[in-house]
């Protein structure tokens, strides 16, 4: 076993391996769990997050174990990195990973646990959401801030930014962080950051008009890239379930 504690946390050691070693059958199930699963602890009254993801196929098991920094790793590194920039992230706490000889197992990240009002999920669902408008151009301006730090939040998806309202202010959190690169965000990588989070023109609009505020090139510009490659991440992803439709017919 490989554990990285949060130095802040290294007090709780023992008891956060107790949380590991019994996570199969202990913790209370937090959302569904497919390929990972979350699940909360009580820790010195604060509430915690542990995601355990899942063991990796053979030929991911032999490259996370020589090659690859494990997606628990790079979570907690790619938190500790947000916060030092100033983004807002759970509390990242700690990461463990079990391993072979020869090969990669299990791994596990723990952080705190975050209770926010929406997430950005929300606001493409739900368009009678009071200062609808107003929360997805501080959105965007977030977004910017990440680009402007030269953040590439590769799973800048509906699911993954958490949203807390403030008394009028907006405070986004991000989750899911295993896939994230630091790097000089490009214009095409600007606008392609946006092409998973919605479907609505109507929304791509205000967040062009937005973002268009605060970069270097004009509104019409910045809306026809940002949706046209919307238009082509949503083409790629319905071709792709099209596909595993047929697959899963041929397997029956």
């Amino acid at each position: 076993m490989k554990r990285v504690l949060n130095r802040d946390f290294e007090i709780f050691s023992s008891q956060l391996d107790g949380f590991i070693r019994d996570f199969s059958n202990s913790g209370i199930q937090f959302g569904k769990a497919n390929r990972n699963s979350i699940k909360l602890f009580q820790l010195n009254n604060q509430t915690i997050n542990i995601k355990s993801f899942k063991i990796p196929n053979i030929f991911n098991q032999i490259a996370y174990k020589f090659l690859r920094k494990s997606k628990a790793q790079r979570s907690f590194e790619y938190a500790c990195k947000l916060q030092n920039l100033g983004v807002g992230t759970p509390q990242p706490i700690a990461y463990y990973e079990f391993t072979t000889l020869f090969l990669f197992k299990r791994s596990f990240y723990v952080s705190e646990h975050l209770e926010c009002d929406l997430t950005y999920r929300e606001l493409t669902k739900d368009f009678s959401i009071p200062n609808h408008e107003a929360i997805l151009r501080a959105f965007t301006r977030f977004t910017f801030e990440l680009h402007q730090k030269g953040i590439n939040f590769l799973d800048h998806s509906p699911g993954n930014t958490l949203i807390k309202l403030n008394n009028g202010d907006y405070i986004f959190h991000l989750v899911d962080l295993n896939r994230m690169n630091f790097e000089t965000m490009s214009f095409e990588m600007r606008m392609k950051n946006f092409a998973r989070l919605t479907t609505h023109k109507s929304m791509v609009e205000v967040m062009s008009d937005e973002y268009a505020k605060h970069f270097n090139k004009p509104y019409a510009e910045i809306f026809n890239k940002m949706w046209q490659l919307t238009e082509a991440f949503q083409y790629r992803y319905h071709r792709k379930k099209r596909l595993k439709k047929k697959l899963k017919f041929w397997k029956k």
